[in-house]
């Protein structure tokens, strides 16, 4: 199954219509992830408004889950717009404020080559469960000034970690998603695989223990 097929189906969907957990991500050794649903679900916090007041332009956020960035991108006056591959992301989204649309970061965007920053928070370098390829395709999404902000594994996690596994979306009730691919990676690992398609650094930082990364295109 794919991964976009995998976020469509429950339990994921039910706890984003209902805004709460306990949800996870299950590694195939039995290992969980938690997932914080109450507060993608909520409006931004203090280390979101690090990443919004570092955006510029045009911002696409890619997985934007609930939608709290990109309303909050709205409320400042932002164009913004999410793209998520669960139809009840989507709703939830356009239900707080902000606008989506239903799909794939693989697949055709709108006004690609045109975003000003693009956004990868909440673990979502993990999408595709190849961090590479996710920052090739980014690449060719926001215009050539364009920005990307990376949250990459938390503090206190290593900074080297760089995992590719198949997980499944648990509800802590005995649900579960079909299997997919996803990645972590830590800080360290992250700026060695932006140098390797096509970014520079241009700015890093932490925030509620939340670590950042703003990747800027290179220029040839």
């Amino acid at each position: 199954m794919s991964t976009a097929t995998a976020w469509r189906a429950d339990p994921y969907t039910d706890a984003l219509r209902t805004g709460r957990g306990p949800l996870f991500l299950r590694r195939q050794d039995g290992w969980l992830l938690p997932l914080e649903v109450e507060r993608w679900c909520a409006g931004p916090d203090s280390a979101d408004l690090t990443v919004l007041t570092r955006c510029r332009g045009a911002v696409l956020d890619i997985g934007c889950g609930p939608g709290r960035l990109v309303a909050g991108l709205a409320a400042l006056g932002h164009q913004a717009l999410g793209v998520d591959v669960s139809p009840a992301a989507v709703a939830r989204t356009t239900r707080s404020g902000g606008s989506a649309v239903c799909g794939s970061v693989f697949d055709s965007l709108p006004d690609e080559g045109c975003w000003a920053t693009a956004l990868l928070v909440d673990g979502n370098i993990g999408i595709g469960g190849d961090p590479r390829a996710l920052l090739r395709r980014v690449a060719r999404i926001v215009a050539p000034q364009g920005v990307l902000i990376v949250e990459s594994a938390p503090a206190g996690v290593d900074t080297e970690l760089d995992e590719r596994v198949q997980v499944r979306v648990d509800d802590g009730r005995g649900a579960l998603g079909a299997p997919f691919p996803w990645a972590r990676v830590g800080a360290a690992a992250l700026l060695r695989h932006a140098a390797t398609t096509g970014w520079s650094v241009a700015d890093e930082w932490t925030a509620d223990g939340r670590v950042f990364v703003a990747l800027a295109r290179r220029r040839p």
